[in-house]
């Protein structure tokens, strides 16, 4: 069957083509090697979370998207854009057939997530791969707008979004000085983040300090409680899972009321807060980059940024 509706997929794009003769395609280099793409795509398919924030913000609507984390099938910021999308199972389990059955005209994804199956979506449509997820955001939005056709607003989102650091840099001021720290508090794995992360590669381009055992520009290490004292800073900034389940929350309770938590200087000047782990974790794309922003403006009680 999965064999079949990739042959299908493939012999109907082949027939559009050679049929109209309008179609007109462009090479994109990206993490596989070389692909030729349309020039306009019509009916493209969005295989990791960061990338339909970047489709969207746009304006392109993929006609099949993977389902963003813990929601079902939307997060609430996207789910009204999305409301004909195809979902498509998650970005490390995508269905194969459902995709297959949308005949896309263009696939985009990510090589961390989906390089074993390259070669299967690349049977069913032309298909572009960004490198890497974790902090690569930017690069990422460039590449995809690049992809599809739409580079000027692909720049112009990111160049707004840089105008708004700089507004929220220069009006934060001396507290740029603050060492943060990131933590993640998962049942069963607990990690600092470092730079290489999408929070963290926020907090560096507004020139926020890490401190000295954060200072490392790698994705993030997972610790066991002896490693408490690596969490200090001037700020830490935590987040779990923001529904709350049972296990997250026992998880997060025995963490945080551990006694090298709770000696840490920032937790006992009540600087140690809860952040929202979509915002600075798991959507990581461009509006959730532009939420945190937003959150870090009230944060520090200043106006929130603008592009102007």
């Amino acid at each position: 069957m999965l064999k079949s509706l990739f042959t299908s997929a493939l012999l109907g794009s082949a027939l559009v083509l050679g049929m109209t003769g309008l179609t007109t395609a462009r090479e994109i280099t990206h993490a596989m090697g070389v692909t030729e793409v349309p020039d306009a795509p019509q009916r493209i398919v969005m295989l990791t979370n960061e990338g339909t924030e970047a489709l969207l913000y746009i304006g392109v609507v993929p006609v099949g998207a993977v389902q963003s984390w813990d929601a079902d099938p939307w997060y609430a910021h996207v789910a009204d854009a999305l409301k004909d999308t195809v979902p498509l199972g998650f970005e490390n389990a995508v269905n194969l057939e459902v995709l297959a059955s949308l005949e896309p005209d263009l696939i985009i994804g990510n090589k961390v997530r989906q390089e074993k199956i390259y070669d299967q979506l690349s049977a069913i449509a032309p298909t572009v791969f960004a490198e890497d997820l974790s902090g690569s955001w930017k690069d990422n939005l460039a590449l995809y707008s690049r992809t599809v056709g739409k580079e000027a607003e692909g720049q112009k989102a990111l160049a707004d979004f840089d105008a708004r650091a700089a507004a929220l840099a220069a009006a934060v001021g001396p507290a740029l000085e603050e060492q943060l720290s990131l933590v993640r508090f998962s049942p069963g794995r607990t990690r600092i983040y470092y730079k290489d992360t999408f929070a963290g590669g926020i907090l560096a381009q507004i020139g926020f300090k890490r401190p000295p055992a954060q200072d490392r520009d790698e994705f993030a290490e997972e610790v066991q409680k002896e490693r408490i004292p690596d969490m200090a800073g001037d700020r830490i900034f935590y987040f779990s899972a923001d529904a709350d389940p049972d296990e997250a929350k026992a998880n997060l309770a025995d963490w945080t009321s551990d006694p090298l938590w709770l000696n840490l200087e920032a937790v006992k000047a009540g600087k140690a807060q809860r952040v929202s782990e979509l915002v600075w974790n798991t959507g990581g794309g461009i509006y959730c980059a532009n939420m945190l922003l937003d959150e870090l403006a009230v944060i520090y009680g200043v106006p929130t940024p603008t592009a102007n």
